[in-house]
C-alpha cells in the first residue's frame, strides 16, 4: 500500500502533478525511494510535480533531496539576476524587489549550457501573492506562430550584456571572480564572446537557441529568453532614461538580437509574451512545498507579493547544446 496519492494539483490539468503524503510529516527525503517511480513517470509526461505534506527540515534537507537524484547539485554560473548562496547548491530565488513581477522562462535559457532539473522549496508563503506560475513549454512551442517560430528557430537568438556601472549585476558577482584572465578562460570554454571596454567593465555576446529539442522525448520546446532581454520589456519610463544614457542599443545592460545581429521587433516579442501568457498556470504555495520541474518541458516565473516569502532553489543535472 502506497504512502502518498497523486493526481493533478488543478482540475483539469495535467501540470503539476500533486504527489501528498497520506500522513502529513514523513521527511522528503526518506520517502524518495517508495516515490522515485511516480517521478520518473510523471515528471517525463507532464513536466512538473509538486510535494506536499512531507516534512522538509531545512535548506540542508531539501539540498540532500535534490542532490539524491543522482546528479551533483549545480552553482549559479553566468547568472542573470541577484542571488544569494543559502548553502552548498542552494540559492535564493531571484532576489527583484518584491512589486516587480518576473515573466515565464526557462532556467538558463540565455545560454548553451542549462540544468536540466530544477526544484523551488517554499519555506514560507507570501502573505499575498508570490506565487511561482508554470507553463508547458511543449504546448508554447505549438501555439507560438510558425513564422515566429520558425525565425527564431532558424536564426537563434544573440544576447548582449553589459556588466557594471551602476546599471546591472557586476561581471565579479556574475563569474563569481575578480579575475579577467578566469572570465576570459570561460568565455571562450563556453563559446561566449567578451570584450573589455575602455572603462574597465565587460561587455559579453553570445549566439544562443531560439527553440530546442528535449534529448529524452525529443520533442521540441520554445527555449529562449528574449522577451526577457529585449528592450521592450522595461517600463517606458526606463527605456526611456536608458537610451539617454547610452550610446546605441548594444551598451545597453542587456539586450538580445536575432543570431545574425538583426534587431528584433517589439511587435514580435509582444505576441511572444501573449503566447507565454495564455499557458501561465497560477497555483497557491503552502509551506513546506517543493516543486520539481524538468526545465525544458516547463517553463516558470514569478508573481508580485506583500509580505515575507522565502523561497529557495537548487539545479542539477547540466545539459549543453551541442
Amino acid at each position: 500500500m502506497s504512502a502518498f496519492s497523486i493526481r493533478p494539483l488543478l482540475d483539469g490539468r495535467s501540470l503539476p502533478m500533486l504527489l501528498q503524503a497520506d500522513d502529513a510529516g514523513k521527511p522528503l527525503g526518506a520517502a524518495l525511494p517508495m516515490l522515485r517511480d511516480a517521478i520518473d513517470r510523471h515528471l517525463i509526461a507532464c513536466g512538473g510535480i509538486v510535494f506536499r505534506g512531507f516534512s522538509v527540515d531545512g535548506p540542508d534537507a531539501f539540498r540532500t533531496f535534490a542532490a539524491s537524484f543522482g546528479h551533483p547539485l549545480l552553482s549559479y554560473e553566468f547568472g542573470s539576476t541577484p542571488r544569494s548562496q543559502v548553502t552548498a547548491g542552494v540559492y535564493t530565488s531571484t532576489e527583484y524587489p518584491p512589486h516587480q513581477h518576473i515573466p515565464l522562462h526557462n532556467e538558463q535559457a540565455y545560454t548553451r549550457d542549462w540544468p536540466m532539473k530544477i526544484w523551488f522549496y517554499c519555506m514560507q508563503p507570501a502573505l499575498e501573492g508570490g506565487e511561482t506560475p508554470i507553463a508547458d513549454s511543449r504546448a508554447i512551442y505549438r501555439d507560438m506562430p510558425q513564422t515566429i517560430r520558425d525565425r527564431f528557430a532558424e536564426k537563434g537568438v544573440m544576447y548582449v550584456r553589459n556588466y557594471g556601472s551602476g546599471l546591472d549585476v557586476g561581471w565579479q558577482q556574475v563569474f563569481g571572480t575578480d579575475s579577467k584572465a578566469e572570465v576570459e578562460t570561460y568565455c571562450a570554454m563556453h563559446e561566449i564572446e567578451c570584450e573589455w571596454k575602455d572603462d574597465g567593465e565587460l561587455r559579453t555576446r553570445q549566439v544562443c537557441q531560439g527553440t530546442a529539442r528535449h534529448p529524452v522525448t525529443g520533442e521540441w520546446v520554445w527555449f529562449n529568453q528574449a522577451h526577457l532581454f529585449h528592450i521592450s520589456n522595461l517600463e517606458p519610463e526606463v527605456r526611456e532614461s536608458l537610451l539617454d544614457i547610452v550610446d546605441d542599443e548594444m551598451d545597453l545592460p542587456r539586450n538580445v538580437f536575432y543570431g545574425d545581429g538583426s534587431p528584433i521587433d517589439d511587435e514580435t516579442l509582444t505576441v511572444v509574451r501573449n503566447v507565454l501568457d495564455t499557458h501561465k498556470i497560477v497555483f497557491p504555495w503552502q509551506a513546506g512545498d517543493v516543486a520539481m520541474l524538468d526545465n525544458m518541458l516547463a517553463a516558470h516565473a514569478r508573481e508580485p507579493f506583500k509580505g515575507p516569502r522565502r523561497v529557495i532553489v537548487a539545479m542539477a543535472e547540466p545539459n549543453r547544446k551541442s
